[in-house]
């Protein structure tokens, strides 16, 4: 079976396009559950990394998480965790947390977004698209 030249042509262009695509930056996939141990190492990378601050006996937290996992999944450029401010006192105290659920985007350490409430996917969707671009 002979290879047709039109095709081999194509299939060279499609193979250097993808060579000499620009790399995004890796996410590893799934939420992050943060603590005093890995806080600070997560939201110094580059990456944007949106952070759910929330508690086990707030109802509009539980009511979010769903939200939040199914997001994920459509922002492979943003790294989502979470941090349990019953257990992590210190990290909510240093960011103000003062009502939760809270979101706050990080990209360099720095915080360069903040949401508070039960934003729901329409707040979620904003804060990400606001910083992807």
């Amino acid at each position: 079976m002979s290879e047709d030249p039109e095709i081999a042509k194509i299939m060279q262009k499609k193979l250097e396009a993808m060579i000499n695509q620009k790399p995004q930056p890796k996410v590893e996939p799934g939420i992050i559950d943060l603590n005093d141990s890995n806080f600070e190492q997560t939201i110094s990378s580059e990456n944007l990394t949106l952070v759910d601050f929330w508690a086990e006996w707030c109802g509009p937290c539980k009511s979010m998480h769903p939200i939040f996992e199914s997001l994920e999944k459509q922002y492979p450029n943003v790294k989502f965790a979470r941090v349990n401010v019953d257990q992590n006192q210190n990290i909510s105290t240093k960011f103000a947390v003062q009502s939760i659920p809270t979101f706050i985007m990080f990209k360099a350490g720095k915080i360069i977004d903040k949401m508070m409430g039960a934003v729901g996917a329409p707040g979620i969707h904003m804060i990400c698209k606001k910083h992807s671009n």
